[in-house]
């Protein structure tokens, strides 16, 4: 049995993981556990009351995750209170280097791991599904987010060694690389404003995650080198000012409105 206060870290860039934390939340309060959320981007691990649950919840990106949201978790302080400790991650497809890094990475600094799940939901680049088999997957997912939260409260859940892909991938979970201008990606895949369409409504720099994004008064965003690749930036431009290079004829996703991100 989790303990009474669940505090949950989570990272969503377009809103898939948003959902299915919320809904987790919402199944969590029904059964009389205080559930309190906390942006990755906007925590400090330090702070992190190693008394309560702790949940983590974030995205798939390139089978891991983001660089931020793996310097966050190498960053938890280590703990000797044998901290519970669960994970969700949403994804399109497959991960294979996520689960079991992790895993280890939490029982070197203390932690009990108590739950793994990984969630099918709407991809948000490449190639972006039709309108109703985006809500058909959103359903799906929420309904697994509810089973995975009941299955936590119940000590059903596992949380299983789940092997990585290849040493390659797993040293590049556990690792990230720094993103500089000297990146390949950040040449080729860099997200750029249009500055013809853009009515400089700011909400892609207030969004951005990593601050890759600046805007100083009266002039049009300026992206550096350090993106991410979470899409807030292009899925939320309420101009469409921000195209994404990879994906399918421009077309983007977003399963929340960008008032979500901005409260």
């Amino acid at each position: 049995m989790i303990k009474d206060i669940v505090d949950f870290y989570y990272f969503s860039g377009t809103g898939n993981t948003l959902l299915v934390v919320k809904k987790m939340r919402d199944v969590f309060t029904q059964e009389g556990i205080q559930v309190d959320l906390h942006k990755i981007e906007d925590s400090n691990p330090e702070d992190m009351d190693l008394n309560h649950t702790i949940g983590l919840g974030f995205p798939i990106a390139e089978m891991s995750t983001y660089n931020f949201v793996w310097k966050f978790i190498k960053a938890l302080p280590e703990t000797t209170l044998t901290t519970e400790i669960f994970m969700v991650d949403t994804l399109a497809g497959f991960s294979g280097g996520m689960v079991g890094p992790l895993r280890e990475i939490l029982k070197k600094k203390g932690y009990f791991p108590i739950g793994a799940k990984e969630i099918v939901m709407p991809a948000n680049i490449f190639y972006v599904p039709d309108k109703d088999t985006c809500q058909e997957k959103v359903e799906k997912g929420l309904e697994n987010a509810e089973k995975y939260a009941q299955d936590i409260i119940h000590g059903r859940s596992k949380w299983g060694r789940v092997p990585v892909l290849s040493d390659a991938m797993y040293y590049a979970s556990i690792t990230g690389l720094k993103l500089t201008e000297t990146n390949l990606n950040q040449k080729l895949l860099r997200l750029e404003t249009d500055e013809e369409e853009c009515n400089k409504c700011g909400i892609c720099y207030k969004l951005c995650p990593v601050d890759n994004i600046t805007m100083e008064d009266e002039e049009y965003p300026k992206h550096d080198f350090n993106c991410e690749y979470c899409l807030r930036c292009t899925s939320f431009c309420p101009r469409g000012a921000i195209s994404c290079p990879v994906n399918y004829k421009g077309k983007t996703y977003h399963a929340v409105k960008a008032k979500e991100f901005l409260k």
